[in-house]
């Protein structure tokens, strides 16, 4: 430890929630001996890790063109991180001041921020001038905490510049640190204490880059008064006043989800609420984003409404004409028409059993933007540098940028961000950030794919890497006398074929009393990582294995995922082991839980094991095992269904990929084996029996799997559709809704039961991760659709982040391992399971639109006819499902002359076009294809081709258009 000055006061005043005034007094320990980072420095102790250059940025500036690092304020840093994070962009000193407060203020820069302090190649060093003698300010009269800390940057930064200048005589080779500043006052600010600034603007325009990174900068807030409108939104309310009308309830807070299908449609989630409180409208919606935090109000219930049932979106092909603002540009007149008739029946009376809560935004309590991947929309004027942008998220709005190289980037995926959104433009504003690759370009579509759903896939750091354990690793005799050495059973794994990350194995032997000794076996992945290590963190962070149909991004390395910890075929592991005695009718007589060493007797895929189990000729002890635990998992099967569990469906599908371009070239139903249901059944038996164990040992502290039960109105759309093919489906519980589903068969239409589980499962609840003391009432830990009362998870440690805390829950409750306090911290429980749970939901989203991405490569160049079920009717489309390829599409009933007649009957519901009427699970004929018109848009197509209906259908892909029929031109869907 260097020298330290005494202790400093450092006095804060906050505003407690009563509004009194409260003083904090928090004391400060100033050095003299932190370094500065700077190879130039012959005085201050060397810098640990990267650190800036000897030399830096001499000649990129012509306004700064010596040897100078940045530093940027706090506005830079929270509102320009795509210009820092360039790879032209280096040389950047960040004041603990500045990384202190983001890290506050806004998690994710912050991250970023970290991201940039550990890439080598940028030059990054945080200075620690709040806990330098030299650099430390006190706060003056008058002055507020935000222009105590501008100043404290300042002072740094004048520090930085004396302190290397004072050690060289060619003062002109000295580095000087100059200050980056978002307006004028900062720019004052840093003149009045001797700083060299400057403005961010003037400084990047300054910069002789590789492209005009005068793009990457947000925009200033700009006032609603400068701008000539016709239109403008109506005005937020002030924070003030939010809050106090939260108090009194005339306003309520909840996340803003806009609509996928209607972008003139947004649902908000109140805390508290049973219902969606419903938001339609550009003057209701005012300027609220997806994901933001929103004050609205809540009409009188006799102006409450119900959603609109329309597929609307915001066009995204027109042009803009020269002069005209984007933000105003008329819009596609279909979609036009359509607002203009929403409106107005909005307005009309609803039906009263139809109508749900329905309010405004009135203001914006937190902004969640994010960066955003799409396309530029292409202009008729060359010279204008304006732009609208289209986002791939449906749930944005379009976005208006000004960029230099909108020619060069027509065609290509970009990235923007969001920087303002004035009243008076109906759309907001932004900054183009980075570019992807081409439109259609598998691998630009899978970085889309990644980054909208903030999916982290960059490669493991250095740190991380050197947690692993030095190769070649063997299980020592050591370690095995710490264990139960399982080595002698005969234990095999059943995963889906080509899988390298296996988690879980099984064995079965018969006892000498008649009972059957029953083991599930678990890598035992908290060996290798430990709490608190840089790997642990990692996991933490990403929280699971994102698996996508080309590719798995890991949770942990390679090395402990496809191998240590994978129970690979006749190779020593350590694993995790749960293991029951049972009667002959699988009855559980004795669990134990024990850290084991196993070798695996196979790796078989679930084809290979069903094969074993129903081949008569082979008895050795694996198959005799395989057979004994599907005769069991049968009996559990069967009595979970007695309970009242449910067994849903999902459209699954398999890509076979060409090994050479890597795109899809057969697509094929996922087809379930008896040996699936086999291990799904004794997961699920280890889980429960887990979770029983952690939770008796940790009642407050256990992480925990919750499902809860749906409201009855999520049911409604199923018991109508159920309705309309003469067949009542009851929802009163799961029991009820497991029997009715057993019974609900249409003679000859064998996919009918399979579409009903399907549509079920999307009434359900999401499933969640929890703290167990989180939780009031242990009746709320239920898990609804397996019907057990407690649940968690323990199988897959290798691929989820929640089961390697499971794991030691588990092996401190066993004494095989201690805790740590972290563990025994809800407070930090419970933030780890809000991670999980929402890089879980993420990585399930990632998933789909992975299949969805590899369907629309695969449809690149085909046009086919294939069988479809109605999945929903809407007011002016129906969405079908195509079951051979897992897909939905959607058959608009609208084009763009109008000339579609059609009824549509909100009692069913069912459409009526021409004298044929559709109902939800009626099979059609649908013809798929990609519309690769657009260089900017590439679109999955769907069209009907049976049910035949003159001048909208279209003729079989294999037959051309009668004469006389007028040529298809149905709205087709967007992109994928």
């Amino acid at each position: 430890m260097g020298p330290r000055e005494p202790a400093r006061q450092v006095v804060f005043i906050r505003k407690t929630n009563d509004g009194n005034v409260q003083r904090l007094v928090r004391e400060r320990y100033l050095r003299s001996d932190l370094p500065c980072g700077s190879p130039q420095c012959r005085v201050c102790p060397p810098a640990p890790g990267h650190k800036l250059h000897s030399q830096p940025n001499i000649g990129v500036s012509t306004q700064f063109p010596q040897a100078h690092y940045t530093v940027p304020t706090l506005e830079v840093v929270m509102n320009q991180m795509a210009f820092l994070e360039h790879p032209d962009v280096k040389n950047i000193l960040i004041m603990s001041t500045v990384a202190e407060e983001v890290e506050r203020l806004n998690f994710p820069i912050f991250e970023r921020l970290k991201a940039l302090h550990t890439n080598p190649s940028k030059h990054v060093f945080c200075f620690a001038n709040e806990y330098h003698k030299e650099c430390f300010v006190e706060r003056i009269a008058k002055e507020t905490k935000e222009e105590r800390d501008q100043r404290a940057v300042c002072v740094a930064a004048k520090w930085h510049g004396d302190h290397l200048s004072q050690q060289h005589a060619a003062k002109s080779s000295t580095p000087v640190a100059v200050v980056l500043a978002s307006s004028p006052k900062e720019l004052s600010l840093a003149a009045s204490v001797g700083a060299p600034a400057v403005l961010i603007y003037d400084y990047v325009v300054s910069l002789k880059a590789s492209e005009p990174l005068v793009d990457l900068l947000a925009k200033p807030p700009s006032t609603d008064e400068e701008k000539d409108s016709i239109f403008y939104y109506p005005p937020h309310l002030k924070l003030s006043v939010i809050q106090s009308g939260l108090k009194s309830g005339t306003y309520y807070q909840g996340k803003f989800h806009a609509s996928r299908e209607n972008y003139l449609e947004a649902q908000v989630s109140v805390e508290g609420r049973d219902q969606f409180v419903l938001i339609q409208g550009h003057a209701h919606l005012n300027r609220a984003v997806n994901d933001d935090i929103v004050a609205i109000e809540i009409f009188p219930e006799d102006k409450w409404s119900a959603p609109s049932n329309l597929v609307i979106e915001e066009a995204a092909d027109t042009e803009v004409p020269e002069g005209e603002e984007e933000d105003e540009v008329e819009e596609d007149k279909s979609a036009k028409k359509l607002q203009d008739e929403m409106e107005k029946k909005l307005r009309q009376e609803v039906a009263k059993k139809d109508r749900q809560p329905t309010g405004r935004v009135v203001g914006i309590i937190k902004r969640n933007w994010r960066t955003y991947c799409g396309v530029l929309r292409p202009k008729i004027s060359k010279t204008s540098t304006r732009y609208v942008f289209v986002p791939a998220d449906r749930r944005i709005p379009l976005v208006r940028v000004e960029t230099q190289q909108g020619e060069a980037l027509q065609g290509q995926r970009i990235v923007v961000a969001l920087d303002q959104w004035p009243r008076s433009s109906k759309i907001p504003i932004g900054h183009y950030v980075k570019k992807l690759g081409g439109v259609g370009e598998k691998a630009a579509e899978n970085e889309v794919l990644l980054l909208e759903h903030d999916i982290q896939h960059d490669r493991f750091s250095d740190a991380v890497l050197a947690c692993l354990p030095v190769m070649p690793w063997v299980l020592t005799d050591e370690e095995v006398r710490r264990r139960a050495d399982l080595r002698h059973l005969d234990i095999c794994s059943v995963d889906p074929p080509g899988c390298t990350d296996i988690d879980d194995a099984l064995h079965y032997r018969p006892l000498p009393n008649g009972n059957f000794e029953i083991g599930v076996h678990i890598a035992d992945v908290t060996h290798f990582v430990r709490p608190s290590t840089a790997m642990d963190r990692e996991a933490a962070s990403r929280a699971t294995t994102v698996y996508l149909v080309d590719q798995r991004i890991d949770m942990l390395p390679n090395l402990l995922s496809s191998n240590l910890c994978s129970l690979r075929g006749g190779e020593d592991r350590l694993a995790f082991s749960c293991i029951w005695e049972m009667t002959s009718d699988a009855r559980i007589v004795a669990v134990q839980f024990m850290k084991s060493a196993i070798r695996s007797r196979a790796a078989l895929t679930y084809a290979e094991a069903q094969m074993r189990i129903d081949d008569k000729n082979l008895q050795d002890p694996v198959t005799l095992g395989l057979r004994g635990l599907n005769r069991l998992a049968k009996i559990m099967r069967t009595r979970r269904k007695d309970n009242g569990a449910l067994f849903l469906a999902s459209p699954e599908v398999r890509f076979n990929i060409d090994s050479e371009t890597h795109d899809p070239i057969d697509v094929q139903t996922k087809e379930l084996k008896e040996t699936n249901f086999m291990v799904e059944e004794f997961m699920l038996l280890a889980n429960i029996s887990v979770a029983e164990k952690i939770y008796k040992e940790f009642p407050e502290y256990a992480m925990l799997r919750r499902h809860p039960a749906p409201p009855l109105s999520n049911y409604e759309p199923i018991v109508k559709a159920a309705e309309s093919k003469h067949l009542a489906l009851q929802a009163t519980s799961g029991k009820a809704l497991s029997d009715s589903l057993e019974r609900a068969y249409l003679p000859g239409q064998p996919y009918f039961n399979t579409m009903l589980r399907i549509l079920t499962t999307r009434c359900m609840m999401q499933a969640v991760y929890f703290c167990s003391g989180s939780l009031e009432s242990f009746q709320e830990f239920q898990h609804y659709g397996l019907a057990t009362p407690i649940y968690t998870h323990f199988t897959s440690p290798i691929r989820r982040y929640a089961d390697v805390i499971v794991h030691r829950f588990l092996a401190a409750a066993i004494h095989q391992d201690a805790t740590y306090p972290q563990l025994l911290d809800k407070g930090v429980m419970n933030k780890l399971c809000q991670n999980i749970n929402y890089r879980h939901r993420m990585a399930q989203y990632a998933g789909r639109a992975s299949v969805a991405l590899h369907t629309q490569l695969f449809f690149r160049n085909r046009l086919v006819d294939e069988e479809a079920y109605v999945l929903f009717i809407r007011k002016n489309a129906v969405q079908v499902l195509v079951p051979k390829y897992g897909m939905e599409g959607t058959v608009m009933l609208t084009d763009k002359s109008g000339n579609v007649q059609f009824r549509y009957n909100a009692e069913g519901p069912s459409v009526t076009i021409g004298n044929v009427t559709l109902r939800t699970f009626d099979r059609v004929i649908v013809q798929i294809s990609v519309d690769q018109s657009s260089l900017q848009h590439h679109r999955l197509v769907t069209k009907l081709v049976e049910p035949m209906i003159p001048g909208f259908s279209v003729p079989p892909s294999d037959q051309p258009a009668p004469e006389g029929v007028p040529a298809n031109k149905i709205q087709k869907t967007r992109e994928v």
